[in-house]
């Protein structure tokens, strides 16, 4: 008997230790709020006024406290944990992004499973992380509105999680985040979320305005911009070839300062703000959104941040492009000479050293805000190049490429702008060579080192296919897979990996592929019995470019197992393919979701 008393008196104590570390735990998360003042709103932290100031972003985030931040958000509770102790220890806060369903990536709100299962998700994460000393705010959802007609749904999911995180977490506020404010969002927002504390802006282009547009459509709540920056390709006007030019980094930096002092200082409703992106990403461009280079060197806009968040300049200041030029229009033909100049300065005087590199411009402006792959480099190309100067040799193969200049001051510190160029034939007889491809070449995978071809050639129905590049249902290989739905049973679609893209003809571009024996992939139907279509070279010689061959694999029975299909090239002509893959399927009288991986020609 006195063991058995001894048993419950040390388990007593154990639940005892357990219920006051829980305790402290609890007591260790600071409590943040949001209060109404004069005329808008203020977050307090501890009791405390506190501004949001931060970024979204894989870059250093000692560098960004160090810049004279005070937070940083996510878009996913991934890898939350040591972003929480890192917070932690560098006096900084993050807002934990909940990630909820895209319509883009098949996510239905009329699905009542998917939505408790999503709610269920959000649950769990709360749970874990409500007591984390470092949470600021739970975001539920980016720019999930988007696509989506009969909102309401989405919005009362949304509200179904917000009232449960307030349940589960009183200490924290809840927002949801939007992509700019088109549509009667706004009004959807405040009228189905009540339990949504705070809005979440993602806006570029119209930073400078959002406070003022944000209010007249409606806006009472508080407000944080999530992501802000300079144009995005979306907003910006095309040039002759129908490609983009990007801003210097000089000139961004302005474009951050502009949103900053108009939408978030002078607005009372906004509570802070997040610059995008801190780091480094191949979206549109390889430097259109990074605040930084690569190699973590800092670029203008982070000046321009330090000084907003701190109300002083920074120690050292980044080169300064004045102006990037080049002799000429930018259409080119093959072996073109092109002469550029630059006209770079630093404010310090520091001596400065300037990369030219040339690299292709795949001219792929999806807005999903997916990473994508590096366009391949043509560092021969170079003829000559100095500080402010050099020539440039154009590649024999024809499409859209881009010069950058990287100007670095040697304490880390840089500046880099780019332009745009285009090689063009005059007639059939004098179409550009295409670029040699080396194989295997992979169009689809993990390991794309060549991103030639883009999947944007839609056929027949396009608003019922949905395809998902980064769906982590089962791949083959690596991380991910391409998920794709067909979300009707009647008429038919297609998708059409092209070069460059969104070209059916009209432009020069795509790979020589000459030596591969065959295009081969894995593929994969959900339900089994799928029956789809797959060929490559669908441009006929009526068109300016075409392709220089073509193969087929007609009525492809899928199964549910993943199994490796080929395309036999041998006595094909590969010279010129600038259609490299497509699928193709006719409606079966209900929606149909297959998946691919790993296609490349070998």
């Amino acid at each position: 008997m006195k063991y058995t008393a001894l048993y419950i008196l040390t388990g007593l104590l154990t639940l005892s230790a357990i219920l006051m570390t829980q305790a402290t735990t609890a007591q260790a998360a600071t409590t943040v709020q949001v209060i109404k003042k004069g005329k808008g709103w203020q977050l307090l932290r501890g009791g405390q006024p506190y501004l949001v100031k931060g970024a979204g972003g894989d870059g250093s985030k000692a560098d960004l406290k160090a810049a004279g931040a005070n937070s940083w958000r996510t878009w996913g509770a991934d890898n939350l944990d040591p972003q929480l102790t890192e917070a932690q220890k560098l006096g900084m806060t993050v807002t934990i992004g909940i990630w909820l369903g895209h319509k883009e990536h098949g996510f239905d709100y009329h699905n009542a499973q998917a939505v408790a299962a999503q709610k269920e998700a959000a649950r769990k994460t709360i749970l874990q992380y409500r007591n984390s000393p470092a949470l600021l705010v739970w975001a539920l959802g980016n720019e999930m509105e988007n696509g989506v007609t009969d909102q309401a749904e989405l919005w009362n999911a949304v509200e179904d999680i917000a009232k449960m995180a307030h349940q589960l977490d009183p200490n924290h506020p809840t927002m949801t985040v939007v992509a700019e404010i088109g549509g009667d969002k706004v009004a959807q927002i405040h009228a189905h979320c009540p339990d949504i504390d705070i809005v979440g802006l993602n806006s570029y282009g119209g930073g400078p305005s959002i406070g003022e547009r944000y209010k007249a459509a409606g806006g009472v709540k508080p407000y944080i911009i999530t992501e802000f920056g300079p144009p995005g390709t979306w907003e910006s006007e095309k040039n002759a070839w129908d490609v983009v030019p990007e801003l210097t980094s000089t000139a961004k930096a302005e474009r951050y300062r502009d949103t900053y002092v108009k939408s978030v200082q002078a607005e009372p409703l906004c509570l802070g703000s997040y610059a995008f992106t801190w780091g480094h990403k191949q979206e549109a461009t390889p430097t259109w959104f990074g605040l930084l280079l690569p190699d973590g060197s800092k670029l203008g806009a982070v000046d321009t941040l330090t000084e907003l968040w701190t109300g002083k300049k920074a120690a050292n200041l980044c080169p300064v492009i004045h102006t990037l030029t080049l002799d000429g229009s930018g259409q080119t033909t093959p072996g073109a000479t092109v002469k550029f100049h630059l006209d770079v300065t630093d404010p310090e005087g520091q001596p400065l050293v300037t990369t030219w590199l040339l690299q292709a411009d795949p001219a792929n402006y999806s807005t999903g805000g997916d990473g994508q792959a590096t366009p391949p480099t043509y560092p021969g190309a170079i003829v000559s190049a100095s500080l402010r100067a050099a020539t440039l040799k154009m590649p024999a193969y024809g499409g859209a490429y881009r010069l950058f200049a990287t100007v670095r001051d040697g304490h880390g510190g840089a500046a880099v702008g780019n332009i745009p160029l285009y090689v063009k034939s005059g007639t059939a007889s004098q179409m550009p060579a295409a670029q040699k491809a080396v194989l295997p070449f992979i169009v689809y995978g993990d390991t794309v080192t060549d991103a030639a071809y883009t999947a944007s050639g839609y056929m027949g129905n396009s608003s019922a296919i949905k395809m998902d590049p980064a769906s982590v249902d089962t791949p083959h290989t690596g991380k991910t897979c391409l998920q794709v739905r067909y979300t009707t049973g009647d008429s038919w679609g297609g998708c059409v990996w092209q070069s460059p893209a969104n070209d059916w003809g009209d432009l020069p571009g795509g790979r020589d592929l000459r030596g591969a024996k065959k295009l081969t992939f894995w593929a994969r139907g959900a339900a089994g019995g799928e029956t789809v279509n797959f060929v490559f070279g669908l441009l006929g010689k009526d068109k300016k470019f075409p392709d220089s061959g073509t193969g087929k694999l007609d009525k492809a029975v899928l199964t549910t197992a993943w199994k490796q299909y080929s395309i036999d090239c041998s006595g094909t002509d590969l010279s010129q393919i600038k259609t490299a893959f497509a699928w193709s399927l006719a409606g079966s009288g209900s929606p149909i979701t297959f998946y691919l991986d790993d296609i490349k020609y070998e």
